[in-house]
């Protein structure tokens, strides 16, 4: 499965830009700019957590923004703002995250310090 969407102005919803996003089973895509075209990519075992976002101008456009937080280091928040079928891309990122941490054995962890707090006495 694959989806294609691209990043559209809240001016009725249109896609007048130049950002393109592809999500598919192992990769997230990314292509933006006219002049100068950059791509970039995140794999789905790095995406840590999807959050879907909907102003109303959104909602009444049938738009909305989905927000990965990722461990790559291009793109450690990726947002795809003004995107439709926002609820079927955040489940389908969140389902193939899972699944290819799972495929490649990856786990996600947390820092919750070093331990060179210094303790009050």
């Amino acid at each position: 499965m694959e989806f294609t969407e691209k990043k559209r102005i809240l001016f009725f919803g249109l896609p007048w830009t130049f950002t393109k996003f592809t999500i598919t089973e192992d990769v997230i895509t990314i292509r933006a700019g006219f002049f100068k075209v950059v791509e970039d990519d995140c794999y789905m075992y790095k995406v840590q957590d999807v959050k879907m976002e909907s102003t109303l101008a959104e909602r009444m456009l049938g738009l909305s923004t989905v927000v990965c937080y990722t461990g790559d280091t291009t793109h450690q928040k990726l947002v795809m703002p003004h995107i439709r079928n926002g609820r079927a891309i955040k489940d389908f990122i969140f389902e193939q995250s899972e699944k290819a941490r799972l495929k490649r054995r990856t786990i996600t962890t947390l820092d919750i310090g070093s331990g060179d707090v210094a303790l009050d006495e």
